[in-house]
């Protein structure tokens, strides 16, 4: 039996996004190495959203929903950064 090792560092350039959608918008909210982070990222981002519907929807906020999805290093926007939890900030989604 022989043994492959899978190339690391650079050569892999793929990881794991949490997705923050409303509408038919869809912002990056967080990225991982391991699809097991991004799915407790997840996770904890539905329970928060989930803990504050009741605000979210006296304030009008949108409620964003997320999921994951496999994205390419170099797919993701230049400038991006992390999202809050609520998938909001100042009012605006963001």
């Amino acid at each position: 039996m022989q043994v492959v090792s899978l190339p690391r560092g650079g050569d892999d350039d793929t990881l794991w996004a949490v997705v923050a959608s409303v509408g038919r918008k869809n912002r990056i909210a967080e990225v991982y190495r391991s699809r097991s982070k991004a799915l407790e990222d997840r996770e904890w981002r539905a329970q928060q959203v989930s803990a504050y519907a009741d605000f979210l929807t006296r304030s009008q906020q949108p409620i964003p929903h997320y999921s994951v999805t496999p994205i390419r290093r170099a797919d993701l926007p230049r400038k991006w950064s992390p999202l809050p939890a609520l998938g909001f900030l100042r009012g605006q989604f963001v």
